[in-house]
């Protein structure tokens, strides 16, 4: 069931679209910050500064939710959009779950565009709630589903329009200069930074041998607001944890990882139904990424999808001497 309520969280995450050319997303130093911003009165503080950097507002969730569970209970959840004060960025939405003896949780829901580090924090918090809190997640997710699944259209920039309608289509098969290559001494750079002669790492799909060749080019296509495909995927490890004594019947125990991806529609990905472009990707659909915590790939399932013009920016491509594909942010996908 947690497993369930948090991808459900991921789904309803994108609050605002982002021209990524100009926008920087939440860090998890932010992140953890804005888990301690401290609301003294819920009910009469809609509009607070912290830090003079950082703007809590309740705006469009501006009545608190009241929810009773089997166990007759009455817990409280408060929502509020994170804002960074400076160019007046949504980075997210604060969380804070209130027991009916007062003890009070935060979380902070991530935007989309976040990072994989961001994304693994909040689902651990997530989880840690959980455990201590019977049906937290599900709680949290219905109001989620309730109250955010209107924003998913209500996606601007600051007025801009970034619908993928206004990125550009065309044959350049490439990714952000900040997606990062696994090069085969097993550290990572950003694509835009790779050069010929330098080593990476091909991955065999089916076998998952690895490879080190050598990058014969990188090719860097002129500066368009190119149209590009977002992804977050995530893999579950799950395991029954025995009953320990009377009060216990057992439960089972989740680990979430996330992967995310940026790439032009076109651009074409290993699956197990056959190589597919990540366009035409949907919800349910299996990548193959590494799992840090195994040490090893593994079938990631795609979550969430979005599809926007990018903003002004230069996409690139490496061509190898060798092997079919290349690992970038963890992803095995085709070298083209």
């Amino acid at each position: 069931m947690l497993l369930a309520c948090c991808l459900l969280l991921a789904g309803r995450s994108a609050l605002r679209a982002q021209d990524t050319a100009s926008a920087t997303p939440l860090t998890l130093a932010e992140y953890e910050k804005a888990r301690g911003f401290n609301v003294p009165d819920l009910d009469k503080d809609t509009y607070i500064k912290f830090e003079n950097t950082y703007i809590l507002d309740r705006g469009e969730y501006s009545k608190p939710y009241f929810i009773t569970g089997d166990d007759s209970l009455k817990k409280r959840i408060d929502l509020y959009k994170l804002v960074r004060k400076q160019g007046r960025m949504e980075l997210g939405t604060v969380i804070y779950y209130t027991t009916e003896t007062g003890k009070r949780y935060s979380a902070c829901l991530p935007g989309f565009n976040a990072g994989g580090d961001v994304w693994e924090k909040y689902f651990g918090d997530i989880h840690a709630i959980d455990k201590e809190e019977k049906n937290f997640a599900l709680k949290l997710s219905y109001v989620l589903s309730r109250q955010l699944g209107v924003q998913l259209y209500k996606a601007a920039n600051q007025g801009k329009n970034i619908s993928k309608d206004n990125g550009t289509y065309g044959n350049d098969i490439c990714f952000p200069g900040d997606m990062r290559v696994e090069m085969a001494d097993g550290s990572t750079r950003p694509i835009g930074d790779v050069r010929a002669g330098e080593e990476i790492l091909t991955v065999n799909p089916t076998t998952l041998e690895r490879t080190r060749v050598k990058v014969k080019e990188l090719t860097a296509h002129a500066v368009k607001n190119y149209a590009i495909t977002k992804l977050l995927l995530l893999a579950s490890t799950e395991r029954t944890v025995a009953a320990t004594g009377k009060d216990f019947a057992g439960f089972y125990e989740v680990v979430l990882t996330t992967r995310w991806l940026e790439a032009t529609p076109n651009h074409p990905v290993p699956t197990p139904q056959g190589n597919r472009k990540i366009g035409a990707l949907k919800t349910g659909d299996k990548l193959v990424c590494f799992d840090d915590r195994s040490g090893n790939y593994r079938n990631f399932t795609v979550w969430y999808k979005t599809e926007s013009a990018g903003g002004l920016q230069q996409v690139y491509n490496i061509i190898a001497a060798g092997g079919s594909t290349l690992v970038l942010n963890g992803v095995i996908v085709l070298q083209k």
